[in-house]
């Protein structure tokens, strides 16, 4: 997913390209990327659990 981000044009690769301006290298400016994705990515999993429980019951 975060190769993805920086091959398009989107919010990640302008993130990813702040790191690297940064002075970080490839490695760090991806992992913090892949940090930034999980932040995004894991509540709005959470929440359609949540959602898919609810309307379940």
């Amino acid at each position: 997913m975060a190769i993805i981000q920086i091959r398009r044009h989107t919010a990640g690769r302008g993130f990813y390209q702040r790191k690297r301006a940064e002075g970080k290298s490839r490695k760090e400016a991806l992992r913090s990327l892949k940090r930034r994705l999980c932040g995004v990515v894991s509540p709005a999993m959470i929440k359609d659990t949540d959602t898919s429980l609810l309307t379940a019951a």
